[in-house]
C-alpha cells in the first residue's frame, strides 16, 4: 500500500510540475502578457522563471519590440541567477543585433560588471591560497569591457562607475604582479622577480603597488650584484616615496659572501 501511495504522490508532483511549466502555461499568450509575467517574476527575484519567460518571448515574437527588451533584461536575470556565461552571451547577442538601441550602453556595462564580479568570485575562492595562483584573465576581460563602454559612450550614466571599477582592476592587477615578483624572490629567481617588478613600475604607474615593486627591484639587483641598477631603483624609490615604511630595510640590503 505504501508503494502505491508514494507512486501516486510522485505522479501528482510530476503532473503539477507540467501544469506550471511556462511553455505550456503561456500557450496563446500575447507578447504583452509574456513580458508582463517576466517583469513580475523579475520583480519578485524569481530569476529562473523570468529567464524562461524572456526566452519564450524571444522565440515566439522575435520581431517585436518586447523581444529586444526581453533580451536586454535577460542579461541581468542571468547574472542574478548565477549564470555569468549566459549573461555575457546575451549581452554579446544584444550588442550584435541592436547596435543602435538607446540602451546599448547598458549591455556593455553589464558585460563588464559580470566579468568584474566573476573576478571577485575568483579572488574570494583563492584568498586562502597563494595569491600568485590567481587567474587574471577575467579581470582583463572586465577592464576591456569597461574601457569599451567609456570609449563608445563617455557620457553614459554607467561611465563613472565603470571608471572606478577600472581603477580598482588596475590596482589589483599591479598588486598581483608584485605578488608574483615576491613569489620569485622567495624561490631565488631574482632576474624573473626584477623583470616582473620592472613591469609594474613601467606599466602601472601611480598605483599603490609601485613602491613595493621598486623595493623588489633594489633587492633583486643587489643580490645579482647589478649595483648600478640597484642604486638607480633605490634613488627612484627615495625620490618618489620618501615615506615608504620599508625604505630603511631596502637601503641596508647587502649581499652575503
Amino acid at each position: 500500500m505504501r508503494i502505491i501511495t508514494l507512486s501516486c504522490l510522485l505522479l501528482a508532483l510530476m503532473l503539477n510540475g507540467c501544469a506550471t511549466d511556462p511553455k505550456e502555461q503561456t500557450i496563446g499568450w500575447s507578447a504583452d502578457q509574456m513580458y508582463a509575467a517576466a517583469k513580475e517574476a523579475l520583480k519578485d527575484d524569481d530569476y529562473g522563471t523570468a529567464i524562461r519567460y524572456y526566452e519564450l518571448l524571444e522565440a515566439r515574437y522575435p520581431f517585436q519590440a518586447h523581444a529586444q527588451q526581453a533580451l536586454l533584461e535577460s542579461i541581468y536575470a542571468y547574472h542574478k541567477f548565477n549564470e555569468p556565461e549566459s549573461a555575457i552571451v546575451a549581452a554579446d547577442r544584444f550588442i550584435q543585433q541592436y547596435p543602435r538601441h538607446e540602451h546599448i550602453d547598458y549591455a556593455y556595462y553589464m558585460k563588464g560588471l559580470v566579468n568584474f564580479q566573476m573576478n571577485e568570485g575568483l579572488l574570494d575562492r583563492f584568498l586562502p591560497l597563494d595569491k600568485t595562483q590567481r587567474d587574471q584573465s577575467v579581470s582583463a576581460h572586465a577592464f576591456q569591457d569597461f574601457s569599451e563602454l567609456i570609449r563608445r559612450f563617455p557620457n553614459s550614466q554607467y561611465a563613472e562607475d565603470a571608471r572606478q571599477r577600472m581603477l580598482y582592476l588596475r590596482n589589483s592587477t599591479a598588486q598581483y604582479e608584485v605578488n608574483v615578483a615576491q613569489f620569485y624572490m622567495v624561490r631565488g629567481a631574482y632576474l624573473a622577480a626584477a623583470n616582473r617588478a620592472k613591469n609594474v613600475v613601467e606599466t602601472f604607474q601611480r598605483t599603490p603597488a609601485v613602491p613595493d615593486a621598486l623595493a623588489i627591484m633594489v633587492k633583486a639587483y643587489r643580490i645579482m650584484q647589478m649595483d648600478e641598477l640597484a642604486d638607480s631603483s633605490l634613488a627612484v624609490l627615495k625620490l618618489n616615496y620618501p615615506d615608504y615604511p620599508k625604505l630603511q630595510e631596502v637601503e641596508t640590503v647587502r649581499v652575503e659572501g
